[in-house]
């Protein structure tokens, strides 16, 4: 078994139905099919209805699992949210689980940002991440739905923080404290919520926007993560395909890391030290037995 396989069972995921935000491309339309290929039912959603209407049939002929649909949707918009959800409901009667997985984001300094672009990054992530789960919630509550899982795509700049992103950074720490603050309130009604900040997993149309040309180059992430490289799709798709999971019944509120240690190699204030060579750390051990001498 590789990494990239499937990590649960086979059908592990028949009795979940999963809606996924921001489904007709990159990490979200590599989550659809990993839980496709587990068996469950899937919707995806985006703005972009040919890319969705290319995603599905893709992930049709990917997976062999035709339980998949798609819904036009711009998560920006509480009405187009309602109906797409309507949509979904009276396509597969019902759905158990949710992916926040929209999202936007553009590097840039703050002070060269126009209000209006720092509100399109705020409207997606945060107002978008809330119109999803309220409308669901209010469904799951009136309808007595349970168990139901929600997981919130965020990063690890929402507690650190992170300049040139500020706009994301705002965003997705409030989806997090969204995420937790949930987890306790509706927890009475079956639903778990949960969060993932995933490290570098390249994607190439975010990654194309984020770092053009030769910044990729300039600035490669891989040299940013204490193992050496960026995360692979299935990484990620298998970690969220356990947290819809019952599998992971009692784990709520928690937000879980996947960055091959990425942000802690940023937390820690002598980190940068790993790239002192082995004769200079002998130069370093001989410098310091000397200064005890002398003392």
């Amino acid at each position: 078994m590789i990494r990239t396989d499937p990590m649960l069972r086979e059908n592990s995921l028949q009795d979940k139905t999963v809606v996924i935000t921001g489904g007709g491309s990159g990490l979200g339309k590599s989550m659809a099919e990993m839980l496709l290929r587990l068996g469950a039912r899937v919707a995806i959603c985006s703005r972009d209805e040919e890319k969705l209407k290319r995603a599905t049939e893709d992930l049709k002929t990917k997976t062999g699992n035709d339980q998949i649909i798609y819904a036009v949707c711009d998560v920006r918009d509480d009405e187009m949210v309602a109906n797409a959800l309507g949509q979904i409901r009276k396509t597969f009667g019902s759905y158990n689980a949710l992916i926040n997985n929209a999202a936007g984001n553009f590097i840039s300094p703050t002070e060269r940002l126009s209000s209006r672009a720092f509100d399109v990054i705020l409207d997606i992530v945060l107002k978008g991440t809330k119109n999803v789960t309220l409308a669901s919630g209010k469904y799951w509550i009136r309808e007595k739905i349970r168990p139901v899982s929600v997981v919130n795509i965020v990063t690890t700049y929402a507690w650190t923080g992170s300049g040139y992103v500020v706009p994301s950074a705002a965003a997705k720490a409030g989806v997090l404290a969204m995420t937790r603050s949930l987890a306790v309130e509706w927890a009475q009604y079956g639903m778990r919520f949960n969060a993932v900040a995933p490290g570098p997993f390249p994607t190439k149309g975010a990654w194309d926007r984020l770092l053009p040309g030769e910044l990729r180059e300039r600035f490669n992430p891989a040299q940013r993560v204490p193992l050496g490289r960026v995360g692979e799709h299935a990484e990620l798709a298998n970690l969220i395909s356990y947290l819809i999971s019952d599998y992971s019944s009692f784990i709520n509120g928690e937000v879980i890391t996947i960055d091959g240690g990425e942000w802690l190699l940023g937390a820690g204030e002598f980190n940068q030290l790993r790239a002192v060579s082995e004769a200079q750390w002998d130069m370093l051990e001989q410098m310091i037995k000397s200064a005890k001498k002398k003392k």
